[in-house]
């Protein structure tokens, strides 16, 4: 019996080993999930290069931080709910979340993608998934939906880096064939 679980052991710990050789595959398609999806959403809040869609201050302003229906602990920004008011300096704070989200949007994606500042980006859609889960939409649908997957693997791009096939370990090779010393 002994002799029969060492070599279902041996099989696994070889075949485990083979598929190692997924991994930048798999990093590869950790890091194009999350960033296709914050990526399409970045686009829509802006009209051409540099030009903000005024449109999504409207998304910010009112489904965001000032929503009709009110959503347990979202955070509430706007001074009256029924009117959708603001005070001056905290609507300048909910348009300038609207331009963060969109440059973030943009760059984030393209940074991961390109696997350059990979951990950075990552962190930064992982923190604006969070975010949205805790202050925006703070419900399980909305986690268990689709916001765990992004979270999930924002994760492990964080927790692993970005793999073989990525520009990071593409510099970061280059750097350490600089900084070897000259025979």
């Amino acid at each position: 019996m002994m002799g029969l679980l060492k070599r279902a052991g041996a099989l696994y710990s070889g075949l485990a080993a083979k598929a190692n050789i997924l991994q930048p595959a798999a990093l590869l398609f950790a890091r194009f999930a999350p960033a296709y999806v914050f990526f399409k959403s970045g686009l829509t809040k802006w009209n051409g290069f540099l030009s903000f869609n005024p449109d999504k201050y409207d998304l910010f302003m009112y489904e965001f931080f000032c929503p009709e229906e009110p959503r347990g602990r979202a955070l509430v920004l706007c001074s009256d709910v029924a009117e959708g008011t603001y005070a001056p300096a905290t609507q300048w704070i909910v348009e300038r979340f609207a331009n963060m989200a969109g440059i973030m949007e943009i760059m984030l994606p393209i940074l991961l993608v390109l696997g350059f500042l990979t951990r950075f980006s990552a962190l930064g859609l992982l923190a604006m998934t969070l975010f949205i889960e805790l202050l925006v939409f703070p419900d399980a649908a909305t986690w268990w939906g689709s916001h765990i997957w992004w979270a999930a693997t924002l994760f492990v791009v964080v927790a692993y880096g970005p793999g073989a096939w990525s520009l990071d370990r593409f510099l970061g090779d280059k750097l350490k064939q600089a900084d070897l010393p000259q025979t």
